[in-house]
């Protein structure tokens, strides 16, 4: 057997074997989608099977007596301010990090690794307390808060992408008379714009489908995220599970669509920052 008809056979078999891990994740949401079409008792008697006749009233009422759109609207505040924040707050240390090599930054650099060695299950209660005392718990810029602790991720992720900008530009332009948040705005961001679009991605994935910060921090309805209405929907004696999942499916179906349409610039972002990095 020739060297090429080896790779070509190795490649069906990859080919093969991911269609088929494929498939096996594609259960749970086959079932998940098609039983939203359904009313209990036609889940109970086929949940797999496709429905009998297609039904629209697990929405109608999810849309007419639970607060879904404005679940939606908090979740989308929280997502884009938090996000936002994150990323410049993280782009910038990382910023005033390469911008000189000193003990000092190498202190700080430190400081902020070994950040990540502390659980956060720890730091509940003490958060908890400072919100509290703050007035901030149950609103949503107390959410808004909590989450620039991820700033720290975002620093790490960027870090190493500046590392591998070219120096002669920042230098070239000092020498043209551009201060440093100028060189940062105009030179630095542009130049990042494929790891900051991979770290938007992962950071905004992960805020919207958080549920442990919201039902903590959270206790009134009109403050409630998305998230905390797929968890409502589970009664306490019993469930209705095809109302259920519909809410599970509207949760996830914006961030499906926006993981969707930036996946290139994950992959993107990932390859350029292991090249540069």
């Amino acid at each position: 057997m020739s060297l090429h008809t080896r790779e070509y056979v190795a490649s069906v078999i990859r080919s093969i074997v991911m269609i088929f891990v494929a498939l096996v994740c594609l259960i749970p949401l086959y079932m998940i989608v098609v039983n939203t079409f359904k009313d209990s008792a036609g889940m109970s008697q086929n949940p797999f099977g496709l429905p009998s006749r297609i039904s629209f009233d697990n929405y109608v009422y999810a849309f007419e007596n639970l607060p879904i759109v404005r679940s939606t609207i908090n979740t989308v505040i929280v997502t884009g301010v938090a996000v936002f924040l994150q990323v410049l707050i993280g782009s910038l240390g990382a910023y005033g990090i390469i911008q000189k090599n000193s003990r000092f930054t190498a202190a700080i650099g430190t400081f902020l690794m070994l950040s990540f060695i502390i659980p956060g299950q720890a730091l509940l209660i003490p958060q908890y307390q400072m919100e509290s005392a703050a007035g901030l718990t149950d609103s949503l810029l107390g959410l808004i808060v909590i989450y620039l602790a991820s700033a720290t991720f975002c620093y790490f992720l960027i870090v190493g992408y500046m590392r591998g900008l070219p120096k002669e530009l920042f230098e070239a332009a000092r020498l043209d008379g551009a201060s440093p948040f100028r060189i940062y705005w105009q030179i630095v961001l542009p130049l990042c714009r494929p790891i900051l679009a991979t770290v938007v991605v992962f950071e905004t994935m992960w805020t919207w489908n958080d549920f442990v910060t919201p039902k903590i921090y959270i206790s009134s309805n009109e403050n409630q995220t998305l998230v905390l209405q797929v968890y409502n929907a589970i009664g306490q004696f019993t469930t209705n599970w095809p109302l259920f999942m519909t809410i599970t499916v509207l949760a996830l179906v914006p961030v499906f669509f926006f993981f969707v349409l930036c996946q290139k610039w994950i992959v993107s972002g990932l390859v350029s920052g292991s090249v540069k990095g």
